[in-house]
Parts: structure tokens; C-alpha cells; sequence
């Protein structure tokens, strides 16, 4: 057995040194010591010698770890007298099944500054918190925008959420809980919090692919910034919750991404409302990301502020920014 490096054999024959990272869907993917990251059809791999240990799940439901010996179509591990049939592998992870290990980030930053004629100024954040384990899911998510034009805020929108998902198959999921917070004053939404459960399902989960709908009931609370005389100042109501994300993978530094998220609700409350984000992601370096993103609000029928002026239905916005990935 290898001591510094994982290698596979192709069925070619072939040899490669490097890093085991995932085995799902029947793809492989495989950092290699020499010709970066690699992803091939596990019908392609002969032989499989880890020098770290891995994690294994066997269509028996089963989990493994340790250094991995797959020969002649026979799962072992080192120093186990246990054998498993190479048909019945489900998932490889690679790691030991540290709680460090369940976890990634991604944050990304971009800040616009003009003097002269203008003087204006926008931040922006956004951030994506992730654990994932073989049965479960959890997520949270931040998106904030603040612009200023001549020392007068023009912008200043907030929205922050966390989902907790649990896998009853490998593809569908129930969620016990969901919740999102948002503001925005200029949408005329001083506050609102929306809490629910729903179910969802597993389009597709590749090493290239991650797309997913779900969908449940929740309630929400709206307090708004400003109302006509004599009108309420919030709603409370019933909230049907959509949507669906995808996440692809187009080559090796570029990566695609859509989000997009609807709530029907009281005519109150706006009716219906809508969240979308659609961006671009390219590599820079390894950690490094160049990202850029459109993001569309939407609100049926906006609550009218205290003059009766009714907020646009529509917010868009263009966003450039840097990603470290975690």
C-alpha cells in the first residue's frame, strides 16, 4: 500500500498518483499530482491503493473507513478482514470522517467607488455556508447590497436564509425547516421573516451537476417602512414556497449558476414574490474566484408608502465581486 499519494489503474493500464476526492453517480473525481483534477467512469478504474483514509458506503447501507485496496473486483481495507463486492460501492469520500470535512464556504466580495462629479459608493457581500453529509444538507446563505450617491443611500437590501435537508433516498429529500429573512426599505419591506417545512428531489448530483427543486407551506410576518394613513403597518399569512436551484460545472475554471425562489402570498403581503440569481464563476487561482452575477427581485403588487407611492414591482442588479472558496 502507498504511503504519501492515492493511485489508480485505468483499465488501460495507466497509472496516476494524486488525491481521491469523491466517488458518486458512478464518476470518480480524482486530483492528480500532475495533471490537475481529473474525472472518469468508475466501469473505467482497475485499481484503487489509497494512502488516506477514505470513507465508504456499500448499497447495503454500510460505511467503511480506512486505506482502500480494490483488486479484481474486491473491496478491502487495511488491517479489516471484511471484503465487499466492487459492484456494491455507493460513495468514496476521501478524509476521515472529521466534522471539518462536512463543511465548505464560499464568499464573495465587491465594492465600486466614484469621485468627481459623482460621488458614489456600493458594497456588496455574498456568502454561502454548507454541510453535507451522506443523510443530510444544511445551508446558509447571505446576500447584502448597500449604495451610496452623494451621501444619500440609494440602496440598502438584506437577505439571509438557512435550510436544513434530510435524504430519504439518494434523491429525495424532506426539509424540516427552512427560514429567510429579508429587507429592503426601498421595496418598502422594513422587515420580513418567512418560516416553513417542505419536501424536495435530486434532479441531478454529479461531480459536474447539482440541481434540485423543493417546494412546502410556511407562514411569514411583513412589517412594512411605511403605509398610507389608517392602513395596517404588517401582515401576517399563509405562504406557498418554490423553487430550484442548479449549480454546473461548464469546464474545469467556469462554473454556472441559477437560483431561483417564489413565494405566493396574501394580496397584503405582495401577492407573490420572486428571488433570482444567475452568475458566472471563473477560476483565478485554486482558492480564487472571479465571479459575477444578476440578481432580479420582484413583488407583484408592492405595499404603497405613506405620499401613496406605490414601489417599482422590480429590482435588478448587476454584481462584480471576488470569491474565496473554504
Amino acid at each position: 500500500m502507498p504511503d504519501q499519494y492515492d493511485w489508480i489503474q485505468l483499465t488501460s493500464g495507466e497509472w496516476l498518483k494524486g488525491e481521491i476526492i469523491v466517488l458518486y453517480n458512478g464518476k470518480l473525481e480524482f486530483d492528480s499530482a500532475e495533471l490537475d483534477m481529473l474525472v472518469f467512469d468508475f466501469e473505467d478504474i482497475r485499481e484503487i491503493r489509497s494512502a488516506r483514509m477514505v470513507q465508504v458506503r456499500f448499497a447495503s447501507g454500510i460505511d467503511q473507513t480506512g486505506q482502500l485496496l480494490m483488486v479484481d473486483g474486491v473491496v478491502r481495507f487495511v488491517g479489516s478482514e471484511l471484503a465487499f463486492e466492487r459492484a456494491d460501492v455507493v460513495t468514496i469520500t476521501g478524509g476521515e470522517p472529521k466534522e471539518i470535512n462536512f463543511w465548505n464556504a464560499n464568499v464573495s466580495v465587491g465594492a465600486n467607488w466614484r469621485s468627481g462629479n459623482t460621488e458614489q459608493a456600493e458594497a456588496n457581500l455574498q456568502a454561502k455556508v454548507q454541510r453535507r453529509t451522506l443523510e443530510t444538507r444544511l445551508v446558509f446563505e447571505y446576500l447584502g447590497n448597500v449604495t451610496s450617491i452623494e451621501e444619500s443611500v440609494s440602496a440598502n437590501n438584506h437577505r439571509a436564509s438557512a435550510e436544513l435537508d434530510r435524504f430519504i433516498t439518494a434523491r429525495f429529500y424532506t426539509r424540516p425547516v427552512f427560514a429567510e429573512y429579508f429587507r429592503d426599505p426601498f421595496q418598502n419591506i422594513a422587515h420580513r421573516t418567512t418560516v416553513g417545512t417542505g419536501v424536495g428531489y435530486q434532479l441531478a448530483d454529479t461531480v459536474k451537476t447539482d440541481w434540485n427543486i423543493s417546494g412546502g407551506p410556511a407562514l411569514q410576518y411583513t412589517r412594512f417602512d411605511q403605509v398610507e394613513p389608517g392602513a395596517p403597518d404588517s401582515e401576517f399569512t399563509l405562504a406557498l414556497v418554490g423553487g430550484t436551484r442548479l449549480d454546473l460545472k461548464i469546464t474545469s475554471t467556469l462554473d454556472f449558476n441559477y437560483d431561483y425562489q417564489f413565494q405566493l402570498v396574501s394580496r397584503a403581503a405582495g401577492l407573490y414574490n420572486h428571488h433570482m440569481t444567475m452568475g458566472f464563476s471563473t477560476d483565478v487561482t485554486r482558492r480564487l474566484d472571479l465571479d459575477v452575477s444578476l440578481v432580479w427581485d420582484r413583488i407583484q403588487e408592492p405595499q404603497p408608502e405613506a405620499d401613496s407611492t406605490v414601489p417599482e414591482q422590480d429590482d435588478w442588479r448587476f454584481i462584480f465581486g471576488l470569491g474565496f472558496d473554504f
